[in-house]
């Protein structure tokens, strides 16, 4: 089924009235604004939301909001990531993709690499203590987690720590307020999927073939994240940690019945979990993971946890993740990917 953001696209998220309202009532921006304040009201906000002109992937000149977040959930402390023995439990690590599910990163799977990847050449621990090879330092996972990663660091555990990132980082995200339907959707490995209520980044795929190449394996906490130093702490899977939390949070209505309200996409759309909150699947979803549903606005829905893919693509026009340097939105270009 070919994406194709419909044309009467309600305001960019939610309070999860606005979306069962849809486009027949009229929202000022100002309401737009302040129910989008409320949902991010868990994240760690430095700025905004504000209402800024913007320019958007396809050229379309609107009114985006602007947030500035730290990427640091409240709710949680990220990780863990590597075990540091063959010996240890689940609890010890987190989660990789193998053949489309999210697996544990625990000891036993660290020590079956060789197996599982059917390569010889695999070798993160030492054969004779167990003891695991994980980056440990900010210099080590700088050369670790480099697309041509430092030749030392080839079998091993590569995992970078929030504490690794200035105490005042924080990313601008500038998002539509109303989506602009798209000529042609938009892949998310350059800006991103979208942005979580929690203010964590839902980043595009992970380079798993690159990371596997260098026999390396960078594992995400079971929440699905991991930290690389330019943007921080991030997503690339969607897992309880997000969809339980959107459930509680949304209470009843049309928005809870499709799992609760996840995040706002680079597009405006509202995300909702992978399944529904009776554990069913959606229907009639399309290449992006999106479809209309009774009640709701166009929307998406999460890709499973070990699809590297939290969203197929993007079908409206996208906003900007700023840079440093940058202080407007002008998407028109391809953007430089933070």
């Amino acid at each position: 089924m070919t994406a194709k953001a419909p044309a009467h696209s309600g305001l960019a998220l939610a309070t999860l009235a606005l979306l069962t309202a849809g486009p027949a009532l009229a929202h000022s921006d100002d309401s737009g604004l302040a129910a989008i304040a409320e949902f991010f009201e868990t994240a760690d906000v430095v700025a905004g939301p504000d209402l800024v002109d913007c320019t958007l992937s396809g050229g379309t000149e609107t009114t985006c909001f602007s947030i500035t977040v730290r990427p640091d959930p409240k709710t949680y402390t990220p990780g863990p990531w590597c075990p540091t023995n063959v010996s240890d439990g689940a609890e010890a690590g987190g989660i990789w993709f193998l053949e489309g599910e999210a697996v544990d990163v625990d000891g036993a799977f660290i020590a079956s690499l060789a197996e599982v990847y059917g390569d010889s050449n695999w070798q993160l621990f030492d054969p004779e203590t167990g003891a695991v090879r994980y980056t440990g330092t900010l210099e080590a996972c700088e050369a670790a987690a480099r697309p041509d990663v430092d030749p030392a660091y080839r079998n091993y555990c590569v995992q970078c720590l929030p504490e690794y990132m200035p105490e005042d980082t924080s990313v601008t995200y500038v998002i539509p307020l109303h989506a602009v339907p798209a000529e042609r959707p938009s892949p998310t490995n350059l800006g991103g999927a979208g942005l979580a209520r929690n203010g964590v980044r839902l980043d595009g795929p992970a380079p798993v073939d690159a990371i596997l190449g260098a026999y390396t394996i960078a594992p995400f906490d079971d929440c699905g994240g991991h930290v690389n130093t330019h943007v921080g702490y991030h997503y690339h899977a969607v897992t309880d940690c997000l969809s339980d939390a959107a459930a509680e949070l949304d209470g009843a209505g049309e928005a809870a019945i499709h799992g609760g309200q996840i995040g706002i996409a680079m597009d405006g759309h509202a995300i909702f979990p992978h399944l529904l909150a009776d554990g069913s699947a959606p229907e009639g979803l399309d290449e992006c993971y999106g479809h209309e549903a009774e009640g709701l606005t166009y929307h998406y829905h999460a890709g499973a946890a070990g699809s590297n893919q939290i969203l197929g693509c993007l079908a409206a026009e996208t906003g900007c993740t700023l840079v440093e340097g940058q202080t407007t939105c002008d998407a028109s270009g391809r953007p430089p990917r933070p």
